[in-house]
């Protein structure tokens, strides 16, 4: 699918065209990230969901250390591109905690992580969605799969992104294909556990948090060292996590 598809098939759906601009560059940069799960591919399964396309997320509270964001019916991800522009135009002085309610689907977290790396603040986000991960002992879903996103700025321009979903494959792959749905366990195999309890713990964050339905939790912090430019000097040109 290119840009013009998805632009044109989104746009039907109701979409403005602001909100259809920050969908489509989303999907576009994932795609060029090797997300194809999360790219343009997305835009059929958009086709398919339930969502207010005239809906407005709205910021509800707003201090200095705290905030909180209400979906309102909007798409998750319009949801974290409204918080990620005002965290960026009105940073934290140090620390920022910044809590979505109401707030799914919301795509690859590590983009979003990225977007706020690049403005030179460290960034930890997390998001739930349907439960679809089982216990590594069997039995019908009990968590989502969860994903957690850590991006570190680095003077050399180019920040450190790990994004890692709490699954052996994300329901990204099972709706592209490449994946079976019988594959969507906690990864690890004879250590599923671990992944299991991570998923587990951030399903009880958020839900502490942002309460009973799908929501984000986003800490931002002003970083006090820099410590990227060595870190990949001692991995002598392996590649990092979020290299392109």
């Amino acid at each position: 699918m290119t840009r013009a598809d998805a632009e044109r098939r989104l746009l039907r759906l109701g979409l403005t065209e602001d909100a259809v601009r920050a969908l489509v560059e989303h999907f576009a940069e994932a795609d060029r990230r090797g997300k194809a799960s999360h790219g343009l591919a997305r835009v059929a399964w958009l086709e398919t969901q339930d969502f207010d396309p005239r809906a407005r997320p709205r910021r509800v509270v707003a201090e200095p250390g705290y905030e909180r964001w209400d979906g309102a019916g909007a798409l998750g991800y319009l949801t974290l591109d409204a918080v990620c522009r005002a965290v960026i135009d009105d940073p934290p002085s140090q620390a920022r905690l910044v809590v979505a309610e109401r707030c799914f689907p919301t795509g690859a977290l590590g983009l979003w992580a990225r977007r706020i790396a690049e403005a030179g603040l460290v960034a930890l986000l997390t998001a739930t969605s349907p439960r679809r991960l089982p216990h590594p002992e069997g039995g019908p879903p009990l968590t989502g799969t969860n994903p957690l996103a850590i991006a570190v700025p680095s003077s050399d321009g180019e920040p450190v992104v790990a994004d890692v979903s709490m699954g052996a494959v994300t329901h990204g792959d099972v709706l592209a294909g490449i994946a079976r749905s019988d594959e969507l366990v906690p990864f690890g195999g004879p250590h599923a556990h671990k992944a299991f309890a991570l998923a587990v713990g951030l399903e009880l964050l958020v839900g502490a948090l942002a309460g009973p339905d799908h929501g984000a939790v986003l800490l931002v912090v002003r970083a006090d060292h820099d410590p990227v430019p060595a870190f990949r000097d001692r991995a002598m040109g392996l590649r990092l996590p979020g290299d392109a």
